[in-house]
This record gives C-alpha cells, sequence and structure tokens, in this order.
C-alpha cells in the first residue's frame, strides 16, 4: 500500500510525538495570534471559543493526512479545503492566499524548531523531506505560489514574518482565551514554551520572555524522559482533563 508519507519519514517521527506537537502548537498560537488574517478564526467562532478542542482537531487532520493510505490523505487533504470554502461563501469574500501560506509555513517551520528543541537538529535531507510534505498539502488544498525547494521556503518565510504579523485586539483576546482555558501558571508555562521557540519578530510583537526559565530546562526533560518519567511529567504540566487526549497523539 502506498501512504502520503513513508514509513521512516521525519515527518512520522515528528507528527507522532506528542511533546512535540504540543510545542508545535504552542508556536503556532503564538504567531497565528499575530497574523493579519486572524479574524477570520473569530468569525467562525471556534477557536476563541475552545483553543484546547481546536488544537485537537487540527491535529486529528494532520494525522490523518501524516499517517494515512495516500488516497484517504487526499482526502482528508480535500476535506480541508471544502471547509475553508464552506467558511469563505458564508463570510462572502475569500481567506487571503497568503493567510494559507502563512498557516502552512508555521507548520514547517515550528515542526522543525519543536523537533530540534526536544531531540536534535534536521539534516538538510530531512529539512527537505519535511517542506515537501507539508507543500504537498498546501498543493492539495490548491494554495497558489508556493516555493519549490526548501531554500526558496525559508526566504518565503521570512518575507511572510516581516509583512504578515501585527498585534490587534483579536491577539489580546486570544491570549485571555489561552490564560482562562489553561489557568495562570500553565499558561505561564506556555508563554515560556513561546518564547523558547518563535522567531524574534513574533518573541518582540508579543513581549514574550527574555529569559525563559524552559530553556534551561530541556535537558532535564530529556533527563526524565530518557529515564521512563515522562507521563510523570506530563501529568504535572499537562491539564488532567486532557491528558488522556495528548496520551493519544503518540503515534509508535
Amino acid at each position: 500500500m502506498t501512504y502520503f508519507v513513508k514509513s521512516d519519514s521525519i515527518v512520522r517521527r515528528i507528527w507522532g510525538d506528542a511533546d512535540v506537537i504540543l510545542l508545535v502548537f504552542a508556536g503556532s498560537a503564538a504567531e497565528f495570534a499575530l497574523n493579519k488574517a486572524v479574524d477570520w478564526l473569530f468569525f467562525t467562532g471556534k477557536l476563541p471559543a475552545d483553543p484546547i478542542a481546536r488544537l485537537f482537531s487540527t491535529v486529528r487532520y494532520a494525522q490523518e493526512i501524516v499517517f494515512a493510505p495516500a488516497e484517504k490523505a487526499r482526502q482528508a487533504i480535500s476535506r480541508m479545503g471544502a471547509v475553508h470554502s464552506g467558511v469563505e461563501n458564508k463570510r462572502g469574500y475569500a481567506i487571503p492566499d497568503c493567510a494559507y501560506r502563512d498557516v502552512l509555513y508555521m507548520l514547517i517551520d515550528y515542526s522543525e524548531r519543536a523537533y530540534t528543541l526536544l531531540h536534535q537538529p534536521l539534516s538538510p535531507e530531512e529539512q527537505t523531506e519535511l517542506f515537501q510534505v507539508f507543500r504537498a498539502v498546501g498543493a492539495g488544498m490548491g494554495v497558489p505560489n508556493l516555493p519549490t525547494t526548501y531554500t526558496d521556503w525559508k526566504t518565503d518565510r521570512q518575507f511572510h514574518l516581516d509583512h504578515d504579523l501585527e498585534r490587534s485586539q483579536f491577539t489580546d483576546r486570544l491570549f485571555q482565551r489561552y490564560r482562562e482555558q489553561l489557568g495562570n501558571w500553565r499558561y505561564n508555562l506556555l508563554l515560556q514554551a513561546m518564547a523558547v521557540l518563535v522567531p524574534e519578530v513574533v518573541h518582540y510583537r508579543l513581549s514574550l520572555p527574555e529569559k525563559p526559565l524552559l530553556a534551561k530546562t530541556i535537558g532535564l526533560y530529556r533527563l526524565l524522559n530518557g529515564l521512563g518519567l515522562r507521563s510523570v511529567v506530563q501529568r504535572v504540566l499537562l491539564p488532567t482533563e486532557y491528558l488522556d487526549q495528548i496520551r493519544g497523539l503518540d503515534k509508535a
């Protein structure tokens, strides 16, 4: 059987690791709150109403693509495109093409940043593979003007960071929802995770912690993980009502 992503792919290692996935979405939650197209999330109301539930629904789509046979993956990509088209029809105009690219670029960038932080840097071959998989997802959704190489993507990624971000009322409303859902100390942990992950421009616009304590404890995480204490760490750090769903993100 042919799969959309081959079984030994770095993309499967990234998107089969619950801890890495949570960091991917920590970074994305920071950056997309600054995106000039973030008002689209408030049109449907789903993300502001329940950011954590939205995270799980997004991960389910991503994992369905990454771990599914090629045809089922293409069907999932088509469903994503149809969902967005439905939202566009209700609102009466199209989501900007740059917004689609921004989200796609976030998934590529934070996949690499999160895996590097928790495990090790990607090789050039793995960087290319990660880029190509998500480029194929974007192409399947009809996103235009996608770069064709990892190097070109890095250039376009920086262009988007320089031109598509601004702090707005939507930014602050989203961060208030993060705090309400997580509680104060887990919200502060989220800010620490964002601070060690995001590019400088995102860090600056959100006024994230300058010297995040989390950056100094990653080695401790690796040690505890190596000692088989990962589940204990998760229970301490993560909301208990979502713990089973979070652990369900792990794919052997």
